[in-house]
């Protein structure tokens, strides 16, 4: 596999080995022995030389392979189960097991680092845009029946609430991330999610019954093309609905830049 490339303080380009992946994500920490040990560790699950479920010791086994002491094992298992790599269990037969995945316990940490880095509406909705277009592609593409039906139901539930606009933008991003869902790739799903924290309002001041109902004909039309098996239309259907969302959510944050006349998404 080819090493990425990053740049020095200097702009010349250096080979980013694992190695040296694991000291900048352990900045601070670079030279310390947990630090090394969780590198290790992580390198074995990338080398999948270790798989969920599998054992990886005790305080006592780990300080032991990796010839430090007790406490620098401890802050290492603490950092790896922080990380969710391991899970750990107290007593008599515990230690530290390889976790089983669960990326979207995770999918909300993500949302808050890129809050605190200050990024934009603007770069998170065309992000947005990309994976929720390429969603509704996948979507039309594997959705079984039980997908469609749960779509189906979500738009009998927003024709049901769209005079209370607070529960209809909450079904919105229910739907959206049903959609999302129904592409069956989980990658789409945990991206999606962790951008909605941040995206997705939790009450729309700016909503109306018109942009309601604008937005309940437009997901009920990519429903159909799911269920049709278009996935060239559900991608293009899709990319111009959450232009118009895009639009909306940069100047509702204060942007010049207003929503296209006549559309309101």
């Amino acid at each position: 596999m080819p090493r990425s490339r990053a740049k020095t303080a200097t702009g010349v380009p250096v080979a980013m080995s694992g190695h040296l992946t694991a000291r900048i994500m352990f900045a601070g920490r670079a030279s310390s022995l947990s630090a090394q040990m969780v590198a290790q560790v992580r390198d074995e699950l990338f080398a999948k030389t270790l798989k969920p479920g599998d054992f990886l010791g005790t305080e006592k086994d780990l300080a032991a392979r990796f010839g430090t002491s007790r406490i620098v094992a401890r802050d290492a298992l603490r950092t790896l189960e922080a990380l969710g790599i391991v899970e750990i269990r107290m007593g008599k037969g515990g230690g530290a097991r390889i976790a089983h995945g669960n990326p979207r316990l995770f999918a909300e940490a993500l949302a808050v680092q890129l809050d605190l880095t200050g990024v934009s509406a603007a770069e998170i909705m065309d992000v947005q845009r990309a994976i929720e277009t390429l969603g509704a592609e996948l979507a039309a593409e594997h959705a079984t029946a039980q997908d469609i039906a749960r779509l189906r139901q979500l738009l009998a539930d927003a024709e049901a609430s769209i005079g209370d606009l607070d529960a209809f933008t909450r079904l919105s991003r229910d739907f959206h991330l049903a959609v999302a869902e129904a592409s069956h790739n989980r990658v789409i799903v945990v991206q999606l999610l962790s951008l909605e924290h941040i995206s997705w309002p939790r009450r729309n001041a700016t909503a109306t019954p018109k942009l309601a109902r604008h937005i309940l004909d437009v997901h009920s039309k990519l429903v159909d093309l799911i269920e049709l098996r278009d996935a060239s239309a559900a991608r293009t259907l899709m990319n111009d609905h959450v232009k118009m969302i895009r639009a909306r959510r940069v100047a509702e944050h204060g942007s010049h830049e207003a929503p296209e006349e006549g559309h309101c998404c």
